[in-house]
């Protein structure tokens, strides 16, 4: 256990702001803001920044925010941070997802501890694509995949309808709806031309697997990372007709009559040995990508007993009513310890940091 009090800054990120009015409520934090300018994630619920503040002084700490406006004058700014530690909660820099990776970078040089995973992890994640291909030399199972982008197709194997066509580049379901699984080439086409147009990014295309989708939280490093109690999205009520996938309005539009459908549930109805494989499978996923402190990994469960990794989520969304803190509570974790968790497994990186930065004076 870390016994020092350690200055510990919340830092995220918004965009499309008066830089006047940021700067006003620099000590009032904001509702979390989206990735990306053209797609905007209605999330005025989230809290989950206000919760970590106030686990973290729970715990002995001083807490404090920090925003990333997007203005060159808040990174300067950050470079003048006297935190011991930086709770990551950034999503984008200047609102394109596409920079996370740059921010934690910009971190690393600016030699300030944080937590979660690092850049490369981080770019490793979000191209789907790359990402799928370290799944297969690891020997981890993923759906089959292609990518066309601009009329360049990539593909290492034959694929069969029906498919399912998302941004390579997105993630938090951007991008997916129940327009997203194609039968037949001229949806296909379709769908690849709408990625194209609506987010510049390359279309990841994917044989769609039919099952349940589990999700996997892995808490800890490379030797220490544990898997959590699994967990569920149940996708078994919605329309007769729709595709059982995770679509935007399933996750986050509230005022759907899908959303109101589905729910995150701990994992049911699974022997031990489907769980080990689950479990394996994801510690595996964890471990390939080099994630670190805390990630979810995202899998379907086929009817056969099968197990694919759909995608990998480094620092996913920490509040306490979400799939990461349910599983973490299922293993006897409160929510404050969870926090406290994630930050001691981030100052175990940075042995003389609490003494370089002053931590406990």
């Amino acid at each position: 256990m870390i016994g020092a009090k350690l200055k510990i800054a919340l830092l995220y990120d918004v965009w499309n702001e008066d830089p006047v009015a940021a700067a006003e409520k620099q000590d009032e934090p904001p509702a979390r803001k989206t990735r990306r300018k053209k797609t905007k994630k209605k999330r005025k619920e989230m809290t989950d920044r206000e919760e970590i503040f106030e686990a973290l002084a729970k715990l002995g700490h001083e807490p404090s925010y920090f925003e990333l406006d997007g203005r060159p004058q808040s990174l300067h700014s950050l470079s003048r941070c006297d935190a011991d530690l930086i709770f990551n909660l950034t999503e984008s820099f200047d609102g394109d997802d596409t920079k996370e990776m740059n921010v934690v970078a910009y971190v690393d040089l600016l030699g300030i501890p944080y937590t979660g995973a690092g850049p490369h992890s981080i770019f490793l994640a979000q191209d789907k694509a790359i990402a799928k291909k370290i799944f297969a030399f690891h020997e981890i199972k993923t759906p089959f995949f292609a990518t066309a982008y601009r009329g360049r197709i990539e593909h290492a194997h034959d694929i069969s309808f029906p498919l399912i066509v998302k941004p390579s580049l997105e993630d938090g379901s951007i991008g997916i709806d129940v327009g997203s699984v194609v039968k037949n080439i001229k949806e296909l086409m379709e769908r690849i031309q709408y990625i194209q147009d609506e987010f510049d990014s390359p279309s990841l295309i994917e044989e769609y697997i039919e099952g349940r989708e589990i999700y996997a939280g892995v808490l800890g490093s490379y030797e220490t990372a544990q898997v959590l109690p699994l967990v569920e999205l149940d996708l078994s009520r919605l329309p007769e007709g729709m595709p059982k996938i995770a679509t935007y309005d399933v996750k986050f539009e509230k005022n759907t009559e899908v959303y109101k459908l589905t729910k995150s549930q701990l994992a049911e109805d699974l022997d031990e040995a489907t769980i080990k494989r689950l479990s394996d499978t994801a510690l595996a996923a964890y471990r390939a990508l080099k994630l670190r402190d805390y990630g979810r990994i995202d899998m379907r469960l086929a009817p056969n007993g099968d197990v694919y990794v759909i995608e990998a989520n480094p620092n996913p969304w920490l509040a306490s009513r979400q799939e990461f803190a349910m599983a973490a509570k299922a293993a006897g974790r409160s929510y404050t310890e969870l926090i406290g968790e994630i930050v001691e497994l981030a100052m175990s990186r940075y042995p003389k940091a609490g003494v370089a930065n002053g931590a406990g004076n």
